[in-house]
């Protein structure tokens, strides 16, 4: 176990430094899943002797449960972001069924899904800069307990005279996002700085697959619902009579709100981890204890009557632009920036309206209600496992090997294949040939561009600027969502005729193989802007951010070769 804070081990003891002068060197936080690398080494008067080995043991500590602990805390925030965001793509038509007399309107539905990625592209670019500015420490947590509260106010509400209830949704959706946004630089961030090199990639793509799992839950959770409300849902044939029978729409107006209020229980289970973490190692020794070395070197000088003070070194935005002035610089966040709008353009197109992708291809419908969302719960179980959740892990498995640039390639090279086939041959295709290329598109979206264009990211940007360049990154994706959807959406039902539908689902929503075809050329985009980004596997995140030249590094210990110093790893 470590030492409480404040008291002194060993080695503290013996490194000749007073009791208050380690202490002075020490900073709060720490917890199972965040360790304070700071503090451990607090006895060590050099300021750049500590951070060389503490940084040193953040890169070459070996895998271990401690790890695995930092993965589940950051990887819940994805979780419940996934659950939340995939989850009203299977309640909007609830919602349609309680107030809208049986279907929501198209006009709706694109607000309250477009409402969460408009929050969330101000919460990537608001806390991204934030945390360069005052820290990781300080935010993290903030961003679940607006998720929290957003998400059980949303199970909350209620449709009345001043207010509708696409009103609500909108507001607390974008009101969410802006919590849900603040999770990717955050969570992105914190786990690369406090991983280890040779596993950097399969931390922080491990914590992102918790989407998956997110979007699995999600269809869990109605497929609990629907089978628990089964007697009450069974009494009505269709959506229009459920609306107007009292017993199924109370099933429903159940349904949805169960569904929904369900992705806040993950983020209270976690949130104490979040707000007792340590500064992480990189921004305490690279921007924080530099601002104060800073500062206490212009007050001394501004004592001493110089007329010149020492240059700040804290970021700024000046030294931001001066940075990205640089065209080597600013192709890498043009690359990443760039390649995630592409591909969020068709991940979310798609991914927020499963439903009407399966109805399409024939995995929905039923003789009455029950029937109707138990074939949507099951298809939509069927399309993440079989695609999104291998896809999530497989990355996350060989990223380290095979490296994020091949994988990211090869994605966008399969998933430009892909829609050209679907959206080329829509009319000719079967419902289980759709079904099968649909399936594989969801695969080679996660073992591919949704899982590298948030690992890079998190790497490849200098310290001071590795939270902002991400939340640009990822704000440009939510901007691509958010184009996805509203064009999605007046789109998708153009030239619909409900006679030739009774026959074919597909003419439920004619323009989907063109919609597809589109997402083509999106994806030969994104591999396009792929080539603008370096390689970040196997290296330092001082090498990738220019701070350190690249040096050969030392074999990863095995736990084998020194079992004391991993217990004490593992016991921290």
């Amino acid at each position: 176990m470590a030492p409480p804070q404040g008291v002194l081990t060993g080695a503290q003891a013996e490194s000749g430094l007073t009791a208050i002068e380690i202490k002075a060197n020490m900073t709060s936080g720490g917890n199972a899943a965040f360790k304070n690398y700071n503090n451990e080494f607090a006895h060590i008067a050099n300021t750049e002797e500590r951070r060389r080995l503490a940084l040193a043991e953040v890169d070459r500590a070996p895998f271990g449960w401690y790890h695995v602990r930092t993965i589940l805390i950051a990887g819940v925030g994805f979780f419940t972001d996934s659950y939340d965001i995939f989850a009203i793509g299977l309640v909007t038509s609830m919602i349609g069924i309680v107030y809208f007399g049986g279907s929501i309107t198209d006009s709706a539905d694109t607000a309250i899904k477009v409402a969460t990625s408009a929050g969330t592209i101000v919460g990537q670019l608001g806390f991204g800069i934030i945390a360069d500015l005052l820290g990781r420490k300080r935010i993290y947590g903030l961003e679940l307990i607006i998720i929290i509260f957003t998400t059980l106010a949303q199970a909350l509400s209620a449709q009345s005279a001043a207010v509708s209830i696409t009103g609500l949704m909108v507001f607390w959706r974008i009101m969410m996002g802006i919590g849900v946004g603040g999770d990717y630089p955050l969570s992105a961030t914190i786990t690369s700085e406090f991983a280890t090199t040779r596993w950097r990639g399969f931390m922080i793509n491990a914590v992102f697959a918790m989407q998956g799992i997110g979007q699995l839950t999600a269809a869990i959770m109605l497929l609990i619902v629907t089978a628990g409300f089964k007697d009450s849902l069974s009494v009505s044939a269709k959506a229009s009579e459920c609306s107007t029978n009292w017993v199924c729409a109370s099933a429903i107006d159940k349904m949805w709100r169960i569904i929904v209020g369900f992705g806040a229980v993950p983020g209270c289970i976690t949130l104490y981890f979040r707000l007792t973490i340590p500064e992480t190692p990189r921004y305490t020794f690279d921007v924080d204890k530099e601002v104060k070395r800073t500062a206490r070197d212009i007050e001394a000088a501004h004592h001493m009557d110089i007329e010149e003070p020492v240059e700040e070194q804290q970021a700024s935005w000046k030294e931001f632009a001066r940075h990205y002035g640089k065209f080597r610089n600013l192709r890498v966040l043009i690359g990443t920036a760039l390649s995630w709008f592409f591909l969020d353009i068709a991940f979310y197109g798609l991914g927020l309206n499963n439903p009407i992708i399966l109805n399409a291809i024939g995995w929905s419908g039923g003789s009455d209600v029950y029937k109707v969302y138990y074939n949507t719960a099951v298809g939509n179980l069927i399309l993440v496992l079989a695609g999104a959740v291998p896809g999530y892990w497989v990355s996350a498995a060989t990223i380290d090997t095979i490296g994020r640039k091949p994988i990211q390639l090869f994605g966008f090279f399969m998933l430009t294949l892909l829609f050209c086939i679907i959206g080329f041959d829509f009319w000719n295709l079967s419902g289980g040939a759709l079904m099968a290329l649909y399936t594989l598109s969801q695969f080679f979206f996660n073992f591919g561009p949704n899982s590298t264009t948030f690992v890079i990211p998190a790497e490849v940007f200098p310290t001071k600027y590795r939270s902002t360049s991400h939340g640009i990154s990822a704000a440009s994706g939510k901007l691509g969502a958010v184009i996805a959807q509203v064009v999605f959406g007046p789109l998708k039902s153009r030239g619909a005729d409900k006679t030739l539908a009774k026959t074919d689902a597909r003419w439920s929503n004619p323009w989907l193989n063109h919609i597809m075809e589109i997402f083509a050329l999106f994806m030969l985009c994104g591999f396009l802007t792929t080539w603008l980004i370096p390689e970040t596997a196997r290296k330092t995140l001082e090498e990738l951010g220019g701070t350190e030249p690249a040096t050969p590094r030392e074999p990863e210990v095995s736990p084998a070769a020194n079992p004391e110093k991993t217990g004490d790893r593992e016991s921290s």
